[in-house]
């Protein structure tokens, strides 16, 4: 059991800072792989000019920034240092929302490039700016919680995490009302399709939209975990085995970059602008041709 021994003047118990020992194999691994897929996720946007993956890119290199601070802390037992502790976890804490502002974006450009808005609850027109506000007010709430906790007094630290659930209940909110969105547009046209959806071939929306469902699918999972985990409070279960967190947060976030590395939102933003898609080293990376 660790402590950080830090605790205002006068307070009669301290805010443990890890419950465990950091892993620093686990921290140096998940380092590793964020890096490797964020640097892939950086030549695919330079490479196709995708820029609503910008949100995307910045949240995964917080998220290997944020392994490099548990890695440093993972040396410093007993005597953990706050620096880096408030690095890993503001960092891990919001990087997920930014992720999530470039889902929000794509949904409305593949309901813009199938003529599908007649089928979609919310109009394009809005979708985008509802759903990434919300991320935004989320992510602020986060951000504000994580902040107020960095002042490492034990009443600082339990503020910080009544703020810190309230942004990750509002992110699960507008997440969950997003993939009823998604759910419903899918459904209606699959039913009625448009001209454009017919043709498959040419734009498999379908595709796109199954990557949607799974990246969101994972963010959801882990908003939830998070949320049981700071409600349970400082001396809570999960706060004090490190597994739940490599488990249900860094494999998943993983999986959510793995995703759009794979089945990259490119060839949704060229075929939006009238291009053509193109196969780059086996990556599905497209780009349109300037005349």
């Amino acid at each position: 059991m660790a402590s950080d021994g830090s605790s205002a003047p006068g307070e009669s118990s301290k805010y443990v800072l890890y419950a465990y020992a950091p892993s620093l194999a686990a921290a140096i691994i998940f380092t590793i792989l964020f890096l490797l897929t964020s640097s892939l996720h950086l030549y695919q946007l330079i490479r196709t000019r995708t820029w609503f993956m910008i949100p995307l890119l910045v949240g995964g290199f917080f998220e290997w920034i944020g392994y490099i601070g548990r890695a440093v802390s993972s040396q410093q037992s007993p005597d953990y240092a706050l620096a880096p502790y408030i690095v890993q976890s503001i960092l891990l804490l919001v990087a997920p929302a930014l992720f999530a502002a470039s889902i929000y974006m794509e949904l409305g450009r593949i309901i813009r490039l199938t003529d599908g808005e007649v089928h979609s609850l919310v109009r394009t027109k809005w979708l985008t700016t509802i759903f990434v506000s919300g991320d935004v007010f989320s992510f602020l709430m986060q951000s504000s919680g994580a902040g107020i906790m960095a002042r490492g007094t034990n009443d600082s630290m339990k503020t910080g995490e009544k703020i810190i659930i309230g942004g990750l209940l509002l992110q699960c909110i507008f997440f969950g009302f997003f993939v009823i969105v998604a759910i419903l547009f899918h459904r209606k046209a699959s039913l009625v399709p448009t001209e454009r959806m017919k043709n498959t071939n040419f734009i498999p929306w379908q595709k796109h939209l199954l990557a949607l469902y799974i990246s969101s699918a994972l963010i959801l999972v882990r908003s939830i975990f998070r949320v049981i985990e700071y409600a349970q409070g400082n001396k809570g279960y999960l706060l004090k085995h490190e597994w739940f967190l490599y488990v249900f947060d860094s494999c998943l976030m993983f999986g959510v970059l793995l995703v759009f590395n794979i089945v990259h939102p490119s060839q949704v933003n060229a075929l939006l602008k009238g291009g053509k898609a193109s196969m780059k080293a086996g990556l599905q990376m497209h780009s349109y041709d300037r005349v």
